[in-house]
Parts: structure tokens; C-alpha cells; sequence
């Protein structure tokens, strides 16, 4: 398969697409190495793949600081979401406790 500059036919490296933020979202030098990367509205990497083919996801808490889940293809995997188990929700005047399956 061909990298996005050899489709484009680009002959200077190394090779940018930028966000209209101005962050990288895709690179690649001369020797057709490349990576891509997502970003999330604060700004944070929440997605990376490279030629080598090593990926990885992230999501951050609601704040947008800390890595509550990470994720890469070596199967590693850390999640630290928050969970909704022990919390009262009440319907139509009846409260129920939450459990974790």
C-alpha cells in the first residue's frame, strides 16, 4: 500500500498534514516512515499509529488531564474509567442500586 506522499507524489520530507489548530495529524520522512494522531477537543493525543505498526488509544477524564483508559497493540490495557456500581437511580419515584454484572 502507498503512504499518502507517494499517492501525492511528494518529493521534499519530511512530509506534514497539520489540524487546522496546527497540530501534526499525519508525518513522514524520506525513508517513507510515517505516523498519524487524533486529538480530542483538549487538545489531547487520543489515538497514534505508526508504520511500524505499533498503535495506541488513550481517553481522559472529563477535565481532560488524566488517562482514565489506555490501550496499544502490544495488548496492553489499563482502564480506569469510572464505574456507576453503588450509585441510587431513581425512576418514577423508586430508588435502585447499582451492581456490577
Amino acid at each position: 500500500m502507498k503512504t499518502i506522499a507517494q499517492q501525492l507524489n511528494v518529493k521534499e520530507f519530511p512530509f506534514e498534514i497539520k489540524d487546522s489548530k496546527g497540530r501534526t495529524i499525519y508525518y513522514e520522512n524520506s525513508e517513507r516512515g510515517w505516523f498519524k494522531r487524533e486529538y480530542d477537543s483538549n487538545g489531547n493525543i487520543t489515538y497514534f499509529e505508526s508504520s511500524n505498526g505499533f498503535w495506541e488509544k488513550k481517553e481522559y477524564d472529563s477535565n481532560g488531564n488524566t488517562i482514565i483508559y489506555y490501550e496499544n497493540s502490544s495488548e496492553v490495557i489499563v482502564d480506569k474509567r469510572p464505574t456507576c456500581e453503588g450509585k441510587t437511580v431513581e425512576i418514577d419515584g423508586v430508588k435502585y442500586k447499582l451492581v456490577k454484572e
